[in-house]
């Protein structure tokens, strides 16, 4: 017990661990993961206080209290509704024991400390973190870019003469063309899985 008040005191709780894949099924995070939903994991932070997975849908976090207390909450990010940004890579000083990858998800921020003995694979997940926030905000621009011609189409159409009759069937036409437009550019530029991204940075 005084170690542990001792590591919490002195900030040290907070310095996680790479986990290797093969001991992902060990940690806690693991029993959250959809697996049935074919979500799978790609890296995992684990400290005294938290555990960090990184899966190819989301992010997951089980949030400690501290480290003296068994008390967790657990928190999911999916990457369809909170766009990853702000990703950041602090190396460690010569005192230093930890090296620190900071990020937004949403509107939440993360400040990850990890031993500075596993920064090439924190690398890893800096780059996957990284090129997933140009993706987005990429995916963002060109969904824009699609709803907007959708409305300009859609008013040019407007001005187009025709009876009472073909006027309804215009709109009719007009309306499930826009629809089916914006469901598939919606599926297109607002990604869910980002696996392949993960796969092509992350190597143990």
């Amino acid at each position: 017990m005084f170690k542990k008040f001792a590591s919490e005191a002195l900030g040290l709780s907070d310095i996680g661990k790479v986990i290797d894949p093969k001991d992902f099924d060990k940690v806690d995070t693991d029993d959250y993961v959809m697996h049935e939903d074919n979500e799978k994991i790609y890296f995992i932070i684990k400290s005294k206080k938290d555990e960090y997975c990184f899966t190819n849908l989301a992010l997951i976090h089980l949030d400690g209290e501290s480290a003296i207390s068994s008390k967790r909450v657990l928190k999911r990010y999916s990457y369809s509704s909170n766009p990853v940004s702000r990703v950041l890579l602090e190396t460690a000083g010569t005192v230093d024991l930890d090296v620190e990858i900071k990020f937004h998800i949403g509107n939440i921020e993360f400040s990850i400390d990890v031993d500075k003995k596993q920064l090439e694979q924190v690398k890893d997940l800096y780059k996957a973190l990284f090129k997933i926030s140009e993706l987005m905000t990429s995916n963002q621009t060109m969904h824009e870019y699609a709803m907007t011609s959708v409305q300009i189409a859609q008013n040019s159409l407007g001005h187009l003469h025709a009876s009472q009759g073909q006027a309804a069937e215009q709109f009719q036409a007009i309306m499930a063309g826009a629809f089916d437009w914006m469901r598939s550019k919606h599926a297109e530029y607002r990604r869910k899985d980002f696996g392949y991204v993960f796969e092509k940075y992350i190597n143990f």
